[in-house]
Formats: C-alpha cells, structure tokens, sequence
C-alpha cells in the first residue's frame, strides 16, 4: 500500500509540478497551499508523510511544524526549502522535523527522503509499540488467580495461542473478554505483531464497513484519499472484535469472507487486498439464542468459534477474590499514588460475599473509589458501598439484641465517617466523643 503524502506549498507551479512527480512515482499526494489548509487537511486525513515548505505567507515555518506534529505524531515531517541555515534546521528539527531537502528538488535525492521518512516513521512506531507492548505484559495480560476454572481457561490459552486459529471468548460483562484476547496474542509466539482491539458496538452502523475494511479514495463523500480499515493495520497480528453478536446482518458475510479467503475489499475497490489475520472475537450473549433468532449466521459462527473459551462469572470463583484485590490493588495504588497496604479482614468478608453482578470491573470500580476515600494505609468496610458493606441497621443478621445494636452502631459510624469525608478527627466531633475513643470502638467493630 503506497503512502498518503501531503504537499503544502503556496507556490502552485511547484506544488502542482512535484505532486505530479510523486503521482507518476507512485504515490497517492494529496495538496495545500498554505498552512492554514495544510493544518485542516492533516486533522481530516493523518497522512503517512507530510512535505511542507519552511517559507509561507502566514503561519511561520517553525510554528506550522510544531503544530503539524502536535496534531498528527505519526506522520513523518520532510521540510522543503530553498534558504537552508543551521538555525533554520535545528529550529525545525527541535519543532518535530523528520528531515529536509533543498530546492531545487533533486527527484532521485527526494525520493531518497521520502524512503528514509518512512522507515525512521516505522521504527518509531515499533518503538512506541515496544514500549506499550512492555507495559502490557506487566499488568495487562496477566490472568490471576489459583482455582480451577481459572487454571483451565490458563491451560486453554496455553495450548490455543500459537495455533492462529479463531477463536470466540464468551461470558458475562466485565469477565475480562479482551484481557483473554492479549493473552493469546502474546501466547501467539508474534505478539511483536499489533493488536487492534475494536469494539463493533460502539463502531457508527453507516461507517462501520469502511472502519473493518478501509476505503479508497472517491468512495463515498469525505473520503479524499486512500484508508486503511482495522483489517489491514492488524495484518500479521491479532484483531480483537468484541461484542461480535452487534455486527449488522448484512455485513457478517463479508466478515465471513475475510476470514475465510484472508483477503478484503476496500470499500469502492474493484480489486482486493490480501491481509494475514488472527480474529478473536468476543460475546456477552448467548450466540446460538442469535442464531435461532436470526440476528447472526450460523456459518459465520462456526468460522469464528473454532475454539471457544467461556470465562465464568466472579461469583463461580470466589476463592481467587483475595488475589485479584492484590493484582488490582498494586495497580491502583500506583496510579493514584496512594499509600494503601491491602485491605482489612472484615472488609475482605464483605468483598467476598458480594454478588459481583459486574464481575472484575465492578470489583475494579469498587476498589478505585475505595482507595480515593480510604483514610488510613487500609481499606476498611467504611469505605466500601454499602451494597457491598452489606450494612443495614433496618436489618440487623441476628435477633439477638447486641448483635442488632452493634450493627447499628457500625453503621452509624460508617455514616457518618462517609459524611465528614473520611476524616475520623471531623467524625469523631461530630459523634460527640474525642478521636482515640472512635478509634477504639472502630477496632472492636472491626472496622
């Protein structure tokens, strides 16, 4: 696929004359005749490159830089110029520059350019991806826990991953679908390869053809160049398609043949373009109840459900709870840069008791507002919800009468803590007792 180029030059013989050059070499260039213009085109298109003269009417030619790479960082910056000084050049390479070329333009030298652009663009791609792809691999692949259930999806992934095969994760909402999903990418022995993660619920229905399969220029309104869709920017690694059941009906046989034929149609192309790609797709619903109700071919089904893992619900295993509240924790605690050690007994209780009906991402939502309020170095079950809590003083777990008092008390306090914004100093003068009193009484509520 030929590199989007944009060429901004106010001179229009010139601009005219070197993208006829670069058209008849075989790039699709694309033009403006000012900053102003060239800013707009940039924020439309993102192109792969962008040929800019340093000297225009307007925006100066450092600051057009600068904000040409503020606006689009991955595309490369070739600077056209016919008055070249050191501080022109150092100016413009401290602004974002890739590199630049004198005027007149040597073809075989601006070439040359284009080529070095490109690739120094790649391997900072590759670098960026590196990088992230680091990051992930500490805390963003990792599937915690000890029973059985999660033993064996581990082992699923394990023996699966480097199969390249498709594969359809189903489960609840908040299972941890696309956490599954990096795994067996980085189980795929070329996990140096992307991973595009696309949520087709969240994809608009009158684009959603051109954002799977790209688009060519002219295709419909607004398409002024060449696009690649999420087909193509995955090639050679793994495309994630979470909430798959969302896909239009008319559009799942194209998926069908993509993945079938591992080519796609770009949309208005009369030819097609060959892709290598890994699909795992992922579902909340029940696929086969869509099936029966017609809202999602049983072919496509079969093609994509080569293997299935189906990820059980927080609930069926309660006993990993304590270990994904550490994992999260260590997360949460860097980010927010709070100094919290863990989480009391009682309020581990209350954590493994709940329902969990949003699985790990409710626990996660949980826990985050919990580290925001906590006021000492551990999460009590004051700074839990109290749907969590479990506190109810309308509703004491006992008909014995200390029992029912100390739940009310325990939930008085709560109450109020809650309301003084954790402070236990402003709680305690509000409770009408000094602090070293509520602090005692916390400990013996076991709060």
């Amino acid at each position: 696929m030929s590199p989007g180029l944009l060429l901004i030059d106010d001179e229009a013989v010139f601009r005219e004359d070197m993208a006829m050059l670069l058209r008849d070499e075989g790039y699709a260039c694309d033009t403006a005749a000012d900053g102003e213009e060239g800013l707009r085109r940039v924020a439309a298109e993102s192109p792969d490159l962008i040929l800019c003269d340093l000297v225009m009417p307007g925006i100066s030619g450092v600051e057009l830089i600068s904000r040409l790479a503020n606006l689009c960082p991955d595309s490369a910056l070739l600077i056209i110029t016919a008055n070249a000084t050191i501080e022109t050049a150092v100016g413009a390479f401290r602004a974002g520059a890739t590199d630049y070329i004198l005027k007149p333009v040597i073809p075989e030298d601006l070439f040359r350019k284009i080529e070095r652009c490109m690739e120094q663009r790649q391997l900072q791609r590759e670098l960026r991806y590196l990088r992230r792809h680091i990051s992930e691999n500490a805390t963003g692949t990792t599937i915690v826990g000890e029973s059985r259930v999660i033993a064996a999806v581990r082992d699923l992934i394990a023996r699966v991953g480097p199969s390249g095969s498709s594969i359809l994760i189903t489960g609840e909402s908040g299972t941890g679908k696309e956490l599954v999903a990096r795994a067996l990418h980085h189980a795929s022995g070329n996990d140096r390869a992307p991973f595009i993660a696309v949520n087709c619920a969240a994809l608009p229905r009158d684009l959603m053809e051109s954002e799977l399969f790209g688009h060519v220029r002219g295709a419909f309104t607004g398409a002024h160049r060449d696009k690649p869709g999420y087909f193509e920017l995955a090639s050679g690694g793994t495309l994630f398609l979470d909430e798959l059941c969302e896909l239009p009906l008319e559009l799942q046989p194209k998926l069908l043949r993509a993945i079938d034929q591992q080519e796609i149609y770009r949309v208005g192309a009369t030819r097609p373009t060959r892709t290598h790609v890994r699909i795992v797709a992922a579902t909340n619903r029940d696929a086969q109840r869509e099936i029966n109700e017609g809202r999602f071919r049983e072919d496509l089904y079969f093609r994509v459900a080569v293997v299935n893992i189906a990820l059980p619900p927080l609930r069926d295993h309660r006993e990993d709870i304590p270990l994904i509240i550490e994992h999260l924790m260590s997360r949460l605690v860097t980010r927010l840069n709070r100094r919290i050690t863990g989480v009391t007994n009682a309020a581990m209780r209350a954590l493994m008791s709940a329902p969990w009906r949003g699985n790990v991402r409710e626990l996660l939502n949980v826990l985050e507002r919990a580290v925001l309020l906590a006021n000492g170095e551990q999460i009590e079950v004051c700074d839990l919800p109290r749907e969590i809590s479990g506190d109810d003083p309308a509703a004491p777990h006992s008909d014995d009468l200390r029992t029912a008092v100390r739940a009310y008390e325990r939930e008085h306090i709560r109450q109020v803590l809650a309301a003084a914004g954790g402070n236990r100093e402003q709680a305690a003068r509000r409770l009408g007792i000094d602090a070293s009193t509520l602090y005692r009484r916390m400990k013996e509520l076991e709060m």
